[in-house]
């Protein structure tokens, strides 16, 4: 019997692993694929997360960029450069086993290609059946990170979070760009409420798009092909993906039973900008904080964990929210905002942990809606 089950190896998974078995816990990952495996993602990363180990990510990086271009359909270009710390980029499968690892290194086990079936909780204990095992994992507690699409939160019991679809299309290369920069492309007819992302990697691009407030576009793929085609990038060696992202619209149990959800299983992802490994990993960390203070006896440590995933991160979510709704409304006049090298440099600090949406919403709300009055600029 295992002090914790992970079910879901991805950024909340390794991480909430590291931890719990850095404090000497005893812990088992489970995951459904075969690592390494691929996962549809951008791949882009705040340097911000370094703080929260005791181990160097520079194995994982794929690229550092500090160079932004934004585009207004397709023109109106500016570029500008971070003075924060610059974004990593990085590679899903590598990034993602690499995080497991060292959790693998701190003691925590790994059973991949183990998909689960069910769980059922039993005499203080939950069962966990997998399909590679005829018998039950037991564990005193579980932690359910397996992702947007998991049914771990739905078998818990915990439902919420606005669902959005996003496309994914992964260009490969054979020589890393010369230059990298991070391409956001605002203001596209199809994609009036949302953006393209386009991220170098070593081996070629990750482009996606995503709308986040209003109707969605029928046949986003079709987006990102018009977009490939436009920028001149060759499509002929690539891979079409599409996954929902589970957006933060509000505070809700994150935990049940001797069980608590993180990730985007939990539906954390930032309302403005999509960004979802940070918010998993910070997720992760305190999945892993309250499961070791459970199991020292503190009765109150899950509902302690759903207290501060609202306090430290779904209050500067809901912020972030309130920005989204008055940006996407006004997309037009939102890009003559974020254009500027002030805006990027304030969302760079943000993204690096040295702002937050809560210190900036009122003055980039009131900038937003102040173009709806009459000589107001």
């Amino acid at each position: 019997m295992y002090d914790c089950i992970i079910v879901g190896a991805g950024p909340a998974g390794g991480t909430a692993a590291y931890h719990l078995a850095k404090r000497g816990r005893s812990i088992l990952i489970l995951e459904k694929e075969t690592l390494p495996r691929y996962k549809p993602c951008s791949g882009g990363v705040s340097p911000a997360i370094g703080k929260w180990f005791e181990f160097d990510f520079e194995p994982a990086i794929s690229l550092k960029v500090d160079q932004i271009r934004y585009s207004w359909q397709m023109s109106d270009a500016v570029e500008v450069s971070l003075r924060a710390e610059p974004m990593w980029m990085v590679q899903r499968d590598k990034f993602d086993h690499f995080l497991i690892e060292q959790a693998q290194q701190q003691g925590a086990e790994l059973q991949d290609n183990a998909e689960v079936t069910g769980i059922k909780f039993s005499h203080d204990r939950w069962q966990v059946s997998t399909s590679k095992e005829p018998v039950a994992e037991l564990a005193a507690f579980v932690i359910a990170a397996d992702g947007a699409k998991g049914p771990m939160a739905k078998w818990l019991g915990i439902f919420g979070g606005k669902r959005r679809m996003s496309a994914v299309l992964e260009v490969k290369a054979q020589n890393p760009p010369d230059s990298p920069e991070m391409h956001f492309e605002f203001g596209g007819k199809k994609i009036k409420n949302g953006f393209i992302w386009n991220f170098p990697h070593t081996g070629g691009n990750s482009i996606s798009v995503a709308t986040f407030v209003g109707g969605e576009p029928k046949d986003l793929q079709s987006v990102l092909t018009e977009y490939a085609q436009t920028v001149g990038i060759d499509i002929s060696n690539s891979q079409r993906y599409e996954h929902p992202l589970l957006l933060w619209d509000g505070d809700r149990q994150l935990h049940a039973q001797n069980a608590v959800v993180a990730g985007e299983a939990a539906r954390i992802a930032d309302p403005l900008m999509g960004e979802g490994i940070r918010p998993s990993i910070f997720s992760g960390m305190k999945a892993a904080e309250a499961i070791d203070l459970a199991l020292a006896g503190d009765g109150n440590a899950l509902e302690k964990y759903t207290q501060v995933m609202s306090a430290e991160w779904g209050a500067d979510l809901k912020m972030a929210g309130r920005i989204a709704g008055a940006f996407y409304r006004l997309p037009g006049v939102g890009y003559k905002i974020i254009k500027q090298p002030v805006a990027t440099q304030v969302m760079s600090k943000i993204l690096c942990g040295q702002l937050s949406y809560a210190e900036v919403a009122s003055t980039a709300i009131e900038r937003l809606s102040g173009s709806l009055i009459p000589g107001k600029k």
